[in-house]
């Protein structure tokens, strides 16, 4: 299959079931996508997945990435029977301990690439940056790494790694910061009080810190402190990914479907691009707002298409693993074990 096109539209879109329609695969292959992701709705077993991956790079020609949150724990598209269950982040942090918590992140998401790719998935919406806090949301709080700077920046490097190494590309997200928030983004839009001197030294501290990976995804919250608009539709919140944090790679918005986000879906998407960001990110994959979104597709910017091309050049062959030792090593760290080696 043929390396990127010249052109590219600055969206990563869901699709509606378990195989590409012939009426998605036209609308595919009319707007040419940055990507794809996959959710619950998209997965049945590891040959269903595989055909259906296949189909989707078919519809746009090339080997497009193809991302789903596979996160583990509560965020788990893919599941037993097929595929294994895992405790979520902040709790296998927890079991482990801060000292082996990067060891056994780094496993547990070597492991997972190794499922994703063995199904043609070659993108997780992970590492996570945000800093969990007393008052985070119960929809993200257990997702986090832990509650400090250092612990979550050490995790989120090893997770990373992980994914990496199995040939998955890692999205680090949620850039600035989604820790403080005590709302939940999907359904309203989440405030966060906090300095700006605090905001600097702890939430954009953590994304600073890893502002080297390959991909990132936008937060959907205002940060009071520095502005009245959620940072994924605001230019100056944007300059300050880019600028202070200092990310420079591939920038795409959480789900422009949230509630958090004011307008209709083609405003949301011109607003966040307007913005700064490099790609709109939507998940649902109805076939009515993806088309919608396809009546106000223009091709990325050069600027953008360096930062896909960066990003595709991480993506690489995984390392030979065997993975029942890795599994056996994961395994002796939940039980409080030393690993050997």
């Amino acid at each position: 299959m043929s390396q990127r096109p010249a052109r590219l539209s600055p969206y990563i879109f869901g699709c509606d079931g378990p195989e590409v329609t012939p009426e998605e695969a036209a609308l595919f292959a009319d707007v040419s996508p940055v990507g794809f992701i996959l959710f619950k709705r998209n997965i049945v077993h590891p040959e269903q997945v595989k055909a259906l991956t296949a189909g989707l790079r078919d519809a746009v020609g090339w080997e497009a990435p193809i991302f789903i949150d596979q996160e583990g724990g509560r965020v788990d598209r893919m599941g037993p029977p097929h595929w294994r269950s895992w405790l979520p982040p902040l709790d296998e942090v927890a079991q482990v301990g801060t000292a082996r918590a990067a060891r056994a992140m780094e496993l547990r998401y070597r492991l997972i690439a190794d499922d994703l790719r063995a199904i043609g998935i070659d993108g997780n919406c992970a590492p996570m940056g945000d800093i969990a806090q007393a008052g985070t949301h119960p929809v993200l709080r257990n997702r986090c790494y832990g509650e400090t700077l250092e612990t979550v920046v050490k995790a989120a490097r090893s997770v990373a790694d992980g994914l990496l190494a199995g040939g998955v590309l890692p999205v680090l997200k949620h850039i600035p910061g989604h820790g403080r928030a005590t709302m939940d983004s999907h359904h309203e839009l989440p405030r966060v009080s906090a300095s700006a001197e605090d905001l600097r030294v702890t939430d954009f501290a953590a994304f600073e810190a890893l502002n080297d990976l390959p991909l990132g995804m936008s937060a959907h919250i205002v940060y009071e402190a520095l502005s009245g608009t959620a940072a994924t539709v605001d230019p100056a919140m944007i300059a300050l990914i880019r600028e202070e944090i200092g990310f420079g790679g591939l920038l795409m918005t959480d789900d422009l479907s949230m509630e958090a986000l004011d307008g209709a879906l083609p405003q949301r998407a011109e607003a966040a691009l307007a913005a700064g960001c490099d790609v709109v990110l939507y998940c649902k994959g109805v076939f009515s707002e993806l088309k919608a979104l396809a009546g106000i597709a223009e091709d990325m910017n050069e600027t953008s298409l360096a930062r896909v091309d960066a990003a595709l050049e991480a993506r690489r062959t995984p390392d030979t693993i065997d993975r029942s030792a890795l599994e056996a090593e994961h395994a002796a760290l939940l039980k409080g074990q030393a690993a050997d080696g």
